[in-house]
């Protein structure tokens, strides 16, 4: 955190979206595409946690050497702080927030970010995965990254979920 009023968050899950980041947090505003060296992907549970607001695994990240997760950096006003942290369920333990270095083409930026407790694997819904790959597209991640999220095995779901709130998402 920073005395500016503001702090970046490095967002690689559903976040990417601008529209789904907005729903609660208003003041986020595009900074730029940024790459978090040495950590992977996963889509996965809390704990024995079976009821998933996207009626699937949600994305999170782990610690591995030679990968890399790409996302965006997104400036927001300190009075989201809290908002993204409730988001994320980090006042039920579901995510701990993190303090990362995001290398961009401007340099390193140090980020605020969240990885998943007692992460279980499990699939994600057929949604989830639209609202990251339409984050993915909207802000022009890299296309090999592109494709790799597009090629990600869902779990069939059909039913309503969070995708339903959100409003003037491209079909």
């Amino acid at each position: 955190m920073s005395n500016t009023g503001y702090f970046m968050y490095f967002a690689f899950g559903s976040n990417l979206l601008k529209e789904r980041l907005q729903l609660k947090n208003p003041s986020a505003v595009f900074h730029c595409v940024g790459k978090l060296k040495g950590y992977v992907l996963k889509f996965g549970l809390w704990g024995d946690y079976v009821d998933s607001r996207w009626n699937g695994g949600v994305a999170t990240i782990e610690e591995s050497p030679d990968e890399d997760v790409w996302g965006v950096v997104w400036k927001m006003g300190e009075e989201n702080l809290t908002s993204l942290d409730k988001q994320e369920e980090v006042d039920k333990g579901v995510y701990s927030p993190l303090e990362v270095k995001v290398e961009t083409d401007a340099g390193s930026i140090f980020c605020r970010t969240y990885k998943m407790n007692q992460f279980r694997p499990r699939l994600p819904s057929p949604q989830y995965k639209k609202v990251v790959c339409l984050g993915a597209q909207q802000n022009g991640l890299p296309q090999d990254y592109i494709k790799m999220l597009q090629e990600v095995e869902t779990n069939d779901y059909t039913g309503p979920s969070i995708l339903d709130e959100i409003k003037d998402v491209k079909k």
